[in-house]
């Protein structure tokens, strides 16, 4: 007799198989796609210098093992677009310099500095005679004289530009950079008002009624500037005729009265209230 195959067990239906595999698979090419989405976005500002996702691919210039000499690396890129710059400097009507930064195939980022370096963005760095000033981040930038008294003075202004990362744009191993001279700046506007140097200059004491040195005649050139300083033992009034300059002598103070001898002629200096005579100017 034949034995027939043995029966399922009634009641428990068999469990189709598990796709395993294929769970693996789509979750592997999600991650996958999800991963390279995050990185082909929008560079962020945490990536350090020569970690970014464009250094790590290449895709914005090379990487050079040389640095600009202030210890940045460079990054070279093809002359054909490569960013520029043309510096101007200009004494500043009150103090320093306006230095103005021309720029081709470039723009200033300041809110992405320390980001990934991107093709034609970043800042500027200004070097006197080789020695660090300061960075820019703009076309204009107002460079004060004691900021350059600071450095050790100089007069070779440089400007250079770097990417956002602080590598420094380079063509051809050199960077990208441009160079003008300081010519003096302007004075203070205080310096520039403050009474001239005088070119003769007249010292009298007045004591006891009596004026020392003995009065005599000075002859000045026209057009010279002229510096009396006078010192009285009793409150006066100091005058010189024809050109109607006056000045009030405090007791035991020495006052200096300067002008400019702009009128040819014979002129005498005297006190008002004793009426004596300190000098006379003779202008030709």
């Amino acid at each position: 007799m034949k034995r027939s195959s043995t029966p399922s067990r009634p009641g428990r239906p068999l469990r189709p198989t598990r796709p395993v595999a294929a769970a693996v698979t789509v979750l592997t090419a999600g991650a996958l796609v999800f991963g390279a989405s995050a990185c082909g976005g929008r560079a962020t500002t945490h990536h350090k210098p020569g970690t970014s996702h464009e250094q790590a691919g290449g895709s914005v210039g090379r990487l050079l093992a040389a640095d600009d000499g202030s210890g940045n690396r460079l990054r070279q890129v093809d002359a054909e677009g490569a960013p520029a710059v043309t510096v101007a400097v200009r004494p500043d009507s009150e103090d320093g310099w306006n230095v103005h930064l021309s720029v081709r195939n470039f723009r200033f980022t300041p809110d992405s500095v320390g980001g990934a370096a991107l093709p034609g963005r970043g800042h500027a760095r200004l070097f006197l005679d080789g020695h660090p000033l300061a960075r820019v981040y703009g076309s204009w930038f107002h460079l004060p004289a004691s900021l350059v008294r600071a450095a050790g003075g100089g007069t070779g202004l440089t400007a250079r530009l770097y990417a956002d990362d602080h590598t420094a744009w380079a063509v051809n191993s050199t960077p990208v950079q441009a160079t003008a001279s300081l010519s003096a700046p302007s004075a203070p506007e205080e310096s520039r008002s403050a009474t001239p140097r005088s070119d003769t200059t007249l010292e009298i004491v007045v004591s006891h009624g009596k004026v020392s040195p003995d009065p005599g005649r000075t002859e000045i050139k026209k057009g010279r500037t002229v510096e009396l300083r006078v010192r009285s033992d009793r409150a006066d009034t100091l005058h010189v005729h024809g050109y109607d300059k006056e000045a009030r002598l405090p007791a035991g103070k020495t006052v200096t009265l300067t002008f400019t001898a702009d009128r040819s002629g014979l002129f005498e200096v005297e006190t008002h209230e004793s009426d004596l005579l300190l000098t006379q100017l003779v202008v030709r």
